[in-house]
């Protein structure tokens, strides 16, 4: 027998697949609401759990657990929005009628957005590898046409392939700035974004009698609520080129 073979007996048996991970309950924290628990072990993905307040859960923090980091980066995208009211995520799943398979299926939404006016969106997440199937783009339209007023108003595919590294750290550093309230200092550079002249993110902030570093978190929450114009896709700093949104 070989060596290989000796220490191949030697090796103790496969695992069987371990349940997913559970978080335990945090003090001023709402409990993971979501029909099902990402969070199992993975080889490619990166689970990611946080703990997220909106109007929906009255401001209080509630755990939020997505399947990847541009499942996450989606969720961070939306919640910059001022007219976002409530987030849920892995939402239970509805029936629809599979035509290649000519049988009854079931698919859980990602992700689903109320916005203050009670309009509700359901986001569908893929890559764009998973996009380009035929299969897939059919299996798309079935899951749509089987979206009722109950459930959704309506429903949008995501492209997780738009949310890269850069773009993603870009969505957390502004949603910890939009945390942090300094109305004086937003007021102050988004008046010198619409009364003086600029190029650069650090040319703006010399134009503020202030902080640079305050000037710096102002400028983040403006380009988070799209008063100022950045490029997400470059990682923002002072010698960004920033400009006043149309």
């Amino acid at each position: 027998m070989s060596n290989y073979q000796d220490w191949l007996e030697d090796q103790p048996k496969p695992k069987k697949k371990l349940p997913a991970l559970k978080v335990a309950p945090i003090h001023g924290v709402l409990p993971y609401a979501g029909h099902r628990n990402p969070l199992t072990r993975s080889n490619t993905a990166k689970r990611v759990s946080a703990a997220i307040a909106t109007p929906m859960t009255n401001g209080v923090p509630q755990v939020y657990h997505f399947d990847g980091e541009g499942e996450y980066g989606v969720a961070l995208d939306v919640l910059r929005s001022p007219d976002l009211f409530g987030l849920e995520v892995q939402l239970p799943p509805i029936k629809f009628t599979c035509r290649r398979k000519r049988r009854i299926r079931s698919h859980s939404f990602d992700l689903r957005v109320t916005f203050k006016d009670g309009y509700r969106r359901a986001l569908f997440v893929r890559n764009a590898t998973s996009l380009a199937r035929p299969d897939v783009q059919d299996e798309i339209e079935d899951i749509f046409a089987s979206v009722t007023d109950d459930f959704a108003d309506d429903a949008m595919v995501v492209c997780t392939d738009d949310y890269t590294r850069a773009y993603r750290d870009n969505l957390r550093r502004i949603w910890d700035y939009l945390q942090e309230e300094d109305a004086q200092a937003d007021a102050l550079v988004e008046q010198a974004a619409r009364t003086t002249s600029y190029w650069y993110l650090t040319d703006l902030i010399a134009n503020c009698d202030m902080e640079q570093w305050r000037c710096f978190q102002a400028a983040m929450r403006l380009i988070g609520r799209n008063v100022l114009w950045a490029d997400l896709y470059g990682v923002i700093d002072y010698p960004s080129r920033v400009a006043l949104n149309a």
